[in-house]
């Protein structure tokens, strides 16, 4: 297949890159950054910004477009506007963020998502991304819908796995590896829902593959885990010497200097207990998290070397 991905050279796009260039794909990347990220050399590196340069994307017709960076509707509609007739397929990277804050635990994908009445009386193009991260990501899918035949839409919890530069899984098995007393904020009892990228790749490329279509929760396990089953598997896989969990109450964490990632104080919690049969169904494989918090200690290890 002529696969294009839009934002293909960080984590989630890199990840995307690697998978459909290893299954013979004839990939090419649009993006800004002006290096070729490792594993991704057999590419066609297209150079421009979604926002003004799309025109470079004319005259191949795609059997497949992967938006790895679509955070406004706007987008979606140029990516329709100037390729549309182009494509065959359209596949957005949405997030589980679209659904409401009042969702019971062990959604499916057609639980109720949040509204976007807070974005009628605002210039879409403008508002700031992550305070209306949700809202605007449900307006993205709507978009999808609407300008594309059978979108697929994937909706991940937290990503995790080697290449993060959000550095949030990241953090805690650096300081896991470290050892000594580790500052953990409660509620230890926290669901925490996660996905290796690279898991998160095989299954966007088996779906391509197979012509799925619909929303897709692509995350592990389903229901979620723990979030001291959580760190405790990385203390267990990575944990330096003497190293030791101290679970704080919630309060004293608020205050604290110190930076919790992947804590959101209890809140939003139905968002990272989701069930995903549909997607194991679908041929979602997710390796042991021990395999993925070992790759990002590997790699934290060589770049400290």
């Amino acid at each position: 297949m002529k696969v294009l991905i839009i934002g293909g050279t960080r984590f989630v796009g890199l990840a995307i890159t690697r998978e459909a260039i290893a299954r013979g794909h004839e990939v090419s990347v649009f993006h800004r950054s002006e290096t070729v990220p490792p594993g991704t050399e057999l590419a066609t590196h297209i150079q421009g910004d979604r926002l003004t340069d799309l025109s470079r994307l004319s005259g191949v017709d795609w059997d497949v477009v992967i938006d790895v960076c679509a955070y406004r509707p706007t987008e979606v509609d140029a990516v329709a506007d100037e390729l549309g007739a182009q494509i065959s397929k359209y596949v957005l990277i949405s997030t589980v963020s679209v659904y409401d804050d009042a969702l019971p635990p062990h959604s499916d994908e057609d639980a109720q998502l949040v509204s976007t009445e807070e974005l009628s009386t605002l210039d879409i193009a403008s508002v700031p991304v992550m305070e209306h991260y949700g809202a605007l990501k449900v307006l993205c899918e709507q978009s999808a819908s609407n300008r594309f035949h059978e979108p697929l839409i994937i909706r991940p919890t937290y990503v995790i796995g080697p290449d993060d530069y959000t550095n949030r899984f990241t953090q805690w098995v650096a300081r896991i590896g470290r050892g000594g007393q580790v500052n953990a904020p409660e509620p230890r009892s926290a669901p925490l829902q996660y996905i290796d990228v690279r898991d998160l790749a095989r299954f966007t490329l088996t779906a391509v593959e197979s012509a799925l279509t619909g929303a897709f929760h692509v995350a592990n396990p389903s229901g979620g885990a723990r979030f001291e089953d959580v760190l405790q598997a990385v203390v267990n896989t990575v944990g330096g010497p003497e190293c030791e969990l101290n679970w704080i109450p919630v309060a004293e964490a608020a205050q604290s200097d110190e930076d919790f990632p992947l804590w959101a104080q209890g809140e939003h919690a139905s968002m990272l207990a989701l069930d995903t049969s549909r997607a194991l169904a679908a041929g979602l494989i997710v390796r042991d998290l021990t395999t993925t918090v070992a790759d990002v200690q590997s790699e934290i290890l060589s770049e400290t070397a």
